[in-house]
Protein backbone atom coordinates (compact mmCIF):
# COMPACT_ATOMS: atom_id res chain seq x y z
CA UNK A 1 0.00 0.00 0.00
CA UNK A 2 2.96 2.30 0.63
CA UNK A 3 3.80 1.68 -3.31
CA UNK A 4 0.70 3.26 -3.96
CA UNK A 5 0.39 6.17 -2.22
CA UNK A 6 0.03 9.17 -4.23
CA UNK A 7 3.56 11.24 -4.98
CA UNK A 8 4.06 14.40 -6.46
CA UNK A 9 3.52 14.18 -10.15
CA UNK A 10 6.85 13.37 -12.25
CA UNK A 11 8.00 12.13 -15.49
CA UNK A 12 8.44 8.85 -14.68
CA UNK A 13 5.05 8.44 -12.67
CA UNK A 14 2.99 10.25 -14.73
CA UNK A 15 -0.62 8.77 -15.81
CA UNK A 16 -1.08 7.94 -19.32
CA UNK A 17 -3.17 9.87 -20.64
CA UNK A 18 -5.44 6.83 -22.45
CA UNK A 19 -5.89 5.80 -18.32
CA UNK A 20 -8.05 8.96 -18.01
CA UNK A 21 -9.87 8.90 -20.93
CA UNK A 22 -11.06 5.29 -20.72
CA UNK A 23 -11.95 6.56 -16.70
CA UNK A 24 -14.39 9.25 -17.92
CA UNK A 25 -15.37 7.20 -20.98
CA UNK A 26 -16.77 4.93 -18.00
CA UNK A 27 -18.43 7.62 -16.46
CA UNK A 28 -20.34 7.90 -19.44
CA UNK A 29 -21.16 4.63 -20.11
CA UNK A 30 -22.49 4.99 -16.48
CA UNK A 31 -24.43 7.93 -17.35
CA UNK A 32 -26.04 6.82 -20.43
CA UNK A 33 -27.53 3.92 -18.49
CA UNK A 34 -30.02 6.28 -16.46
CA UNK A 35 -32.05 9.26 -16.35
CA UNK A 36 -32.42 9.22 -12.19
CA UNK A 37 -30.93 13.02 -11.31
CA UNK A 38 -29.32 11.70 -8.41
CA UNK A 39 -27.06 9.26 -10.13
CA UNK A 40 -26.44 11.74 -12.73
CA UNK A 41 -25.25 14.48 -9.96
CA UNK A 42 -23.37 11.56 -8.32
CA UNK A 43 -21.36 11.20 -11.38
CA UNK A 44 -21.03 14.80 -11.97
CA UNK A 45 -19.49 15.54 -8.66
CA UNK A 46 -17.23 12.37 -8.93
CA UNK A 47 -15.74 13.63 -11.99
CA UNK A 48 -15.82 17.54 -10.46
CA UNK A 49 -13.52 16.01 -7.96
CA UNK A 50 -11.17 14.13 -9.25
CA UNK A 51 -10.55 17.19 -11.81
CA UNK A 52 -10.37 19.12 -8.32
CA UNK A 53 -8.17 16.85 -6.81
CA UNK A 54 -5.84 16.07 -9.75
CA UNK A 55 -5.80 18.41 -12.48
CA UNK A 56 -2.91 20.74 -13.56
CA UNK A 57 -2.39 24.49 -13.84
CA UNK A 58 -1.74 24.18 -18.23
CA UNK A 59 -4.21 25.72 -20.38
CA UNK A 60 -6.14 22.49 -21.84
CA UNK A 61 -6.77 21.83 -17.85
CA UNK A 62 -8.81 24.77 -17.10
CA UNK A 63 -11.62 23.59 -19.39
CA UNK A 64 -13.12 21.83 -17.32
CA UNK A 65 -16.08 24.58 -15.72
CA UNK A 66 -16.56 25.60 -19.86
CA UNK A 67 -18.44 22.09 -20.03
CA UNK A 68 -19.99 22.61 -17.00
CA UNK A 69 -21.22 25.16 -18.22
CA UNK A 70 -22.33 23.49 -22.00
CA UNK A 71 -24.33 21.00 -19.81
CA UNK A 72 -26.30 23.69 -18.14
CA UNK A 73 -26.91 25.39 -21.42
CA UNK A 74 -28.18 22.22 -22.88
CA UNK A 75 -30.60 21.57 -19.79
CA UNK A 76 -31.72 24.88 -20.77
CA UNK A 77 -31.88 24.30 -24.37
CA UNK A 78 -34.05 20.71 -23.91
CA UNK A 79 -36.48 22.16 -21.56
CA UNK A 80 -37.11 25.11 -23.82
CA UNK A 81 -37.14 22.62 -26.95
CA UNK A 82 -39.98 20.82 -25.41
CA UNK A 83 -41.96 23.39 -24.77
CA UNK A 84 -42.04 25.14 -27.60
CA UNK A 85 -41.92 21.39 -29.82
CA UNK A 86 -44.01 19.98 -27.83
CA UNK A 87 -43.54 16.12 -26.51
CA UNK A 88 -45.02 12.41 -27.02
CA UNK A 89 -45.05 11.77 -23.21
CA UNK A 90 -48.74 12.33 -22.17
CA UNK A 91 -49.21 14.54 -19.23
CA UNK A 92 -52.37 15.26 -16.78
CA UNK A 93 -50.46 17.80 -14.73
CA UNK A 94 -51.14 21.24 -17.52
CA UNK A 95 -49.00 24.06 -16.72
CA UNK A 96 -50.10 26.09 -19.63
CA UNK A 97 -50.78 26.40 -23.02
CA UNK A 98 -48.97 28.26 -26.25
CA UNK A 99 -50.88 29.57 -28.88
CA UNK A 100 -50.19 26.78 -31.62
CA UNK A 101 -49.24 27.42 -35.30
CA UNK A 102 -50.76 25.13 -37.55
CA UNK A 103 -48.79 23.13 -39.71
CA UNK A 104 -49.28 21.97 -42.95
CA UNK A 105 -50.67 18.02 -43.43
CA UNK A 106 -47.14 16.85 -44.78
CA UNK A 107 -46.11 17.84 -41.22
CA UNK A 108 -48.25 15.75 -39.39
CA UNK A 109 -47.04 14.59 -36.23
CA UNK A 110 -45.08 17.78 -35.67
CA UNK A 111 -46.30 20.71 -33.08
CA UNK A 112 -45.39 23.85 -32.47
CA UNK A 113 -46.64 25.44 -29.39
CA UNK A 114 -49.93 24.33 -27.58
CA UNK A 115 -50.66 22.32 -24.75
CA UNK A 116 -47.56 22.39 -22.16
CA UNK A 117 -47.59 19.72 -18.76
CA UNK A 118 -45.81 18.90 -16.02
CA UNK A 119 -44.62 15.18 -17.15
CA UNK A 120 -42.94 16.81 -20.67
CA UNK A 121 -41.00 19.27 -18.82
CA UNK A 122 -39.49 16.14 -15.97
CA UNK A 123 -39.04 14.35 -19.23
CA UNK A 124 -37.16 16.63 -20.86
CA UNK A 125 -35.17 17.95 -17.77
CA UNK A 126 -34.18 14.35 -16.86
CA UNK A 127 -33.05 13.59 -20.42
CA UNK A 128 -31.10 16.69 -20.55
CA UNK A 129 -29.46 15.87 -17.53
CA UNK A 130 -28.24 12.86 -19.05
CA UNK A 131 -26.50 14.63 -21.71
CA UNK A 132 -24.93 17.45 -19.79
CA UNK A 133 -23.41 14.78 -17.59
CA UNK A 134 -21.91 13.11 -20.97
CA UNK A 135 -20.66 16.16 -21.87
CA UNK A 136 -19.33 17.00 -18.28
CA UNK A 137 -17.64 13.53 -18.20
CA UNK A 138 -15.87 14.35 -21.82
CA UNK A 139 -14.98 18.18 -20.27
CA UNK A 140 -13.22 15.56 -16.88
CA UNK A 141 -11.20 13.92 -19.78
CA UNK A 142 -9.86 16.86 -21.64
CA UNK A 143 -9.05 18.56 -17.98
CA UNK A 144 -6.64 15.89 -16.51
CA UNK A 145 -5.61 14.07 -19.96
CA UNK A 146 -2.51 15.99 -21.60
CA UNK A 147 -3.50 15.79 -25.68
CA UNK A 148 0.59 16.38 -26.48
CA UNK A 149 1.35 13.28 -24.65
CA UNK A 150 -2.07 11.29 -25.62
CA UNK A 151 -0.91 11.92 -29.62
CA UNK A 152 2.70 10.32 -28.31
CA UNK A 153 0.50 7.28 -27.31
CA UNK A 154 -1.56 6.64 -30.14
CA UNK A 155 -0.25 3.49 -32.57
CA UNK A 156 2.06 4.38 -35.35
CA UNK A 157 -0.93 3.79 -38.31
CA UNK A 158 -2.95 6.56 -36.74
CA UNK A 159 -0.34 8.89 -36.30
CA UNK A 160 -1.60 11.52 -39.73
CA UNK A 161 -5.49 10.75 -37.74
CA UNK A 162 -4.31 11.59 -34.41
CA UNK A 163 -2.73 14.52 -35.39
CA UNK A 164 -5.30 16.11 -36.54
CA UNK A 165 -7.64 14.79 -33.72
CA UNK A 166 -5.36 16.35 -30.77
CA UNK A 167 -5.43 19.58 -32.74
CA UNK A 168 -8.86 19.54 -32.78
CA UNK A 169 -9.05 18.63 -29.17
CA UNK A 170 -6.65 21.61 -27.96
CA UNK A 171 -8.82 23.86 -29.98
CA UNK A 172 -11.17 24.04 -27.24
CA UNK A 173 -8.82 24.63 -24.21
CA UNK A 174 -6.82 27.37 -26.16
CA UNK A 175 -9.91 29.25 -26.81
CA UNK A 176 -11.04 28.98 -23.29
CA UNK A 177 -7.49 30.22 -22.09
CA UNK A 178 -7.27 32.89 -24.50
CA UNK A 179 -10.52 34.15 -23.63
CA UNK A 180 -9.93 34.75 -20.10
CA UNK A 181 -6.68 35.91 -20.89
CA UNK A 182 -8.06 38.81 -22.54
CA UNK A 183 -10.94 39.34 -20.31
CA UNK A 184 -8.63 40.02 -17.45
CA UNK A 185 -6.20 42.21 -19.27
CA UNK A 186 -9.71 44.13 -20.33
CA UNK A 187 -10.34 44.28 -16.65
CA UNK A 188 -6.96 45.22 -15.47
CA UNK A 189 -7.60 48.37 -17.79
CA UNK A 190 -10.54 49.24 -16.31
CA UNK A 191 -12.50 47.98 -19.70
CA UNK A 192 -15.79 46.42 -19.51
CA UNK A 193 -15.85 42.34 -20.31
CA UNK A 194 -19.45 42.10 -20.89
CA UNK A 195 -22.01 42.69 -23.27
CA UNK A 196 -22.12 42.84 -26.59
CA UNK A 197 -19.28 45.30 -28.09
CA UNK A 198 -16.90 43.48 -25.14
CA UNK A 199 -17.44 39.96 -27.01
CA UNK A 200 -16.94 41.98 -30.43
CA UNK A 201 -13.53 43.10 -29.21
CA UNK A 202 -12.19 40.07 -27.51
CA UNK A 203 -12.69 37.96 -30.59
CA UNK A 204 -10.88 38.97 -33.20
CA UNK A 205 -8.00 38.67 -31.34
CA UNK A 206 -8.91 35.14 -30.19
CA UNK A 207 -9.15 34.38 -33.86
CA UNK A 208 -5.96 35.77 -34.62
CA UNK A 209 -4.20 33.85 -31.83
CA UNK A 210 -5.92 30.80 -32.58
CA UNK A 211 -4.64 31.10 -36.81
CA UNK A 212 -0.92 31.71 -35.25
CA UNK A 213 -1.01 28.64 -33.39
CA UNK A 214 -2.58 26.77 -36.54
CA UNK A 215 0.31 28.21 -38.57
CA UNK A 216 3.24 27.15 -35.74
CA UNK A 217 1.55 23.78 -35.44
CA UNK A 218 2.36 23.43 -39.88
CA UNK A 219 5.44 24.59 -38.89
CA UNK A 220 6.36 22.28 -36.57
CA UNK A 221 4.64 19.56 -38.18
CA UNK A 222 6.42 19.84 -41.69
CA UNK A 223 10.08 20.04 -39.60
CA UNK A 224 9.19 16.93 -38.37
CA UNK A 225 8.65 15.09 -41.45
CA UNK A 226 5.31 14.73 -40.72
CA UNK A 227 3.11 12.68 -43.70
CA UNK A 228 6.15 10.41 -44.67
CA UNK A 229 5.86 6.62 -45.09
CA UNK A 230 7.56 3.85 -45.83
CA UNK A 231 6.90 1.27 -48.56
CA UNK A 232 4.96 -2.04 -47.60
CA UNK A 233 3.34 -5.07 -49.79
CA UNK A 234 0.47 -4.54 -51.68
CA UNK A 235 -1.32 -8.12 -49.71
CA UNK A 236 -0.21 -6.22 -45.89
CA UNK A 237 -2.55 -2.98 -47.32
CA UNK A 238 -5.27 -4.80 -48.20
CA UNK A 239 -5.01 -7.21 -44.92
CA UNK A 240 -4.58 -3.63 -42.83
CA UNK A 241 -7.87 -2.14 -44.03
CA UNK A 242 -9.91 -5.43 -43.96
CA UNK A 243 -8.96 -5.51 -40.40
CA UNK A 244 -8.97 -1.98 -39.58
CA UNK A 245 -12.57 -1.05 -41.02
CA UNK A 246 -13.96 -4.51 -40.05
CA UNK A 247 -12.83 -3.43 -36.19
CA UNK A 248 -14.13 -0.47 -36.47
CA UNK A 249 -17.74 -1.70 -37.09
CA UNK A 250 -17.39 -3.53 -34.64
CA UNK A 251 -16.15 -1.43 -32.03
CA UNK A 252 -18.96 1.07 -33.26
CA UNK A 253 -21.62 -1.48 -33.07
CA UNK A 254 -20.40 -2.65 -29.38
CA UNK A 255 -20.33 1.21 -28.40
CA UNK A 256 -24.03 1.79 -29.43
CA UNK A 257 -24.90 -1.66 -27.39
CA UNK A 258 -23.36 -0.36 -24.45
CA UNK A 259 -25.15 3.33 -24.57
CA UNK A 260 -28.39 1.62 -26.00
CA UNK A 261 -31.32 0.33 -23.59
CA UNK A 262 -31.06 -3.29 -24.05
CA UNK A 263 -28.13 -4.11 -25.90
CA UNK A 264 -25.40 -4.77 -23.29
CA UNK A 265 -25.51 -8.64 -24.35
CA UNK A 266 -24.18 -8.05 -27.80
CA UNK A 267 -22.46 -4.90 -27.28
CA UNK A 268 -19.62 -6.48 -25.02
CA UNK A 269 -18.62 -9.23 -27.19
CA UNK A 270 -18.61 -7.27 -30.83
CA UNK A 271 -16.99 -4.11 -28.23
CA UNK A 272 -14.22 -6.98 -28.12
CA UNK A 273 -14.16 -8.84 -31.27
CA UNK A 274 -13.38 -5.19 -32.97
CA UNK A 275 -11.25 -4.28 -30.57
CA UNK A 276 -8.82 -7.53 -31.18
CA UNK A 277 -9.53 -6.90 -34.90
CA UNK A 278 -8.48 -3.24 -34.59
CA UNK A 279 -5.74 -4.09 -32.86
CA UNK A 280 -4.02 -6.33 -35.36
CA UNK A 281 -5.27 -3.94 -38.72
CA UNK A 282 -3.12 -1.09 -36.39
CA UNK A 283 -0.06 -3.11 -35.74
CA UNK A 284 0.22 -3.88 -39.74
CA UNK A 285 -0.48 -0.39 -40.72
CA UNK A 286 2.10 0.94 -38.07
CA UNK A 287 4.54 -1.03 -40.62
CA UNK A 288 3.96 1.81 -42.65
CA UNK A 289 5.25 4.83 -40.12
CA UNK A 290 8.89 5.66 -40.47
CA UNK A 291 8.18 7.90 -37.14
CA UNK A 292 10.40 7.01 -33.98
CA UNK A 293 9.21 7.97 -30.41
CA UNK A 294 11.00 9.49 -28.13
CA UNK A 295 10.70 8.65 -24.17
CA UNK A 296 7.24 6.87 -24.59
CA UNK A 297 4.84 7.14 -21.81
CA UNK A 298 4.78 3.76 -19.29
CA UNK A 299 1.66 2.47 -18.55
CA UNK A 300 1.71 1.39 -14.86
CA UNK A 301 -0.09 0.19 -12.06
CA UNK A 302 -1.71 3.53 -11.41
CA UNK A 303 -2.86 3.84 -15.08
CA UNK A 304 -4.39 -0.08 -14.74
CA UNK A 305 -6.09 1.46 -11.43
CA UNK A 306 -7.79 4.18 -12.97
CA UNK A 307 -9.00 2.74 -15.90
CA UNK A 308 -10.00 -0.69 -14.38
CA UNK A 309 -12.09 2.21 -11.69
CA UNK A 310 -13.82 3.66 -14.59
CA UNK A 311 -14.87 0.33 -16.34
CA UNK A 312 -15.58 -0.81 -12.63
CA UNK A 313 -18.43 2.10 -12.53
CA UNK A 314 -19.57 0.87 -16.32
CA UNK A 315 -19.81 -2.41 -15.87
CA UNK A 316 -21.83 -2.47 -12.59
CA UNK A 317 -24.40 0.16 -14.03
CA UNK A 318 -25.03 -1.69 -16.75
CA UNK A 319 -25.43 -4.81 -14.83
CA UNK A 320 -28.01 -2.22 -12.37
CA UNK A 321 -29.70 -1.37 -15.62
CA UNK A 322 -30.78 -4.51 -15.99
CA UNK A 323 -31.79 -6.04 -12.32
CA UNK A 324 -33.46 -2.82 -10.68
CA UNK A 325 -33.89 -1.05 -13.94
CA UNK A 326 -37.17 1.37 -12.49
CA UNK A 327 -34.51 2.53 -9.67
CA UNK A 328 -32.37 4.32 -12.92
CA UNK A 329 -34.93 5.35 -14.36
CA UNK A 330 -37.46 7.45 -12.13
CA UNK A 331 -41.28 7.59 -13.37
CA UNK A 332 -42.76 10.22 -15.11
CA UNK A 333 -46.66 9.11 -16.22
CA UNK A 334 -47.06 9.55 -13.42
CA UNK A 335 -44.35 11.39 -11.59
CA UNK A 336 -42.92 9.64 -9.05
CA UNK A 337 -39.99 11.20 -6.53
CA UNK A 338 -36.30 9.87 -7.67
CA UNK A 339 -34.31 7.55 -4.79
CA UNK A 340 -31.04 7.30 -4.46
CA UNK A 341 -30.42 3.21 -4.83
CA UNK A 342 -27.75 1.47 -2.74
CA UNK A 343 -25.54 -0.25 -4.65
CA UNK A 344 -25.64 1.46 -7.59
CA UNK A 345 -24.24 4.85 -6.07
CA UNK A 346 -21.79 2.64 -4.46
CA UNK A 347 -20.83 1.79 -7.81
CA UNK A 348 -20.63 5.23 -8.77
CA UNK A 349 -18.91 5.99 -5.99
CA UNK A 350 -15.53 4.12 -7.07
CA UNK A 351 -14.78 6.73 -10.31
CA UNK A 352 -13.30 8.31 -6.82
CA UNK A 353 -10.16 6.51 -6.79
CA UNK A 354 -8.08 8.07 -8.95
CA UNK A 355 -8.28 11.18 -6.55
CA UNK A 356 -6.13 9.12 -4.32
CA UNK A 357 -3.64 7.04 -6.52
CA UNK A 358 -3.12 9.30 -9.20
CA UNK A 359 0.13 11.54 -8.68
CA UNK A 360 -0.44 15.23 -7.11
CA UNK A 361 -0.03 17.68 -9.79
CA UNK A 362 3.41 20.13 -8.84
CA UNK A 363 2.53 23.55 -7.17
CA UNK A 364 3.31 26.69 -9.56
CA UNK A 365 6.64 27.12 -7.31
CA UNK A 366 8.23 23.86 -7.80
CA UNK A 367 10.76 24.18 -10.81
CA UNK A 368 9.98 22.61 -13.31
CA UNK A 369 12.47 20.46 -15.54
CA UNK A 370 13.42 21.91 -19.02
CA UNK A 371 12.81 18.28 -21.15
CA UNK A 372 9.40 18.58 -19.01
CA UNK A 373 8.46 22.20 -20.10
CA UNK A 374 9.75 21.51 -23.71
CA UNK A 375 7.33 17.87 -23.93
CA UNK A 376 4.84 20.41 -22.58
CA UNK A 377 4.77 22.65 -25.46
CA UNK A 378 5.82 19.95 -28.09
CA UNK A 379 2.05 19.95 -30.22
Amino acid sequence: MRALRAPVASRSNAVHAGAWWLWAVGLAVAASRTTNPLLLGLIVGVAGYVVAARRTDAPWARSYGAFVKLGLFVIGLRVLFSVLLGSPIPGAHELFTLPEVPVPDWADGIRIGGRVTGEQLLFALYEGAKLATLLICVGAANSLANPARLLKSLPGALYEAGVAVVVAMTFAPNLVADVLRLRTARRLRGRPTGGVRAVAQIALPVLEGALERSVAVAASMDARGYGRTAQVPPAVRRTTNVLTLGGLLGVCAGSYGLLAAEGARFGVPLMAAGLLAAAGGLWLGGRRSVRSRYRPDRWGVRSWLIAASGAAVAALMIRAATVAPDALRPGVVPPTWPELPLWPALSVLIGLLPAFVAPLPPSPTDPVPVSAASEESTP
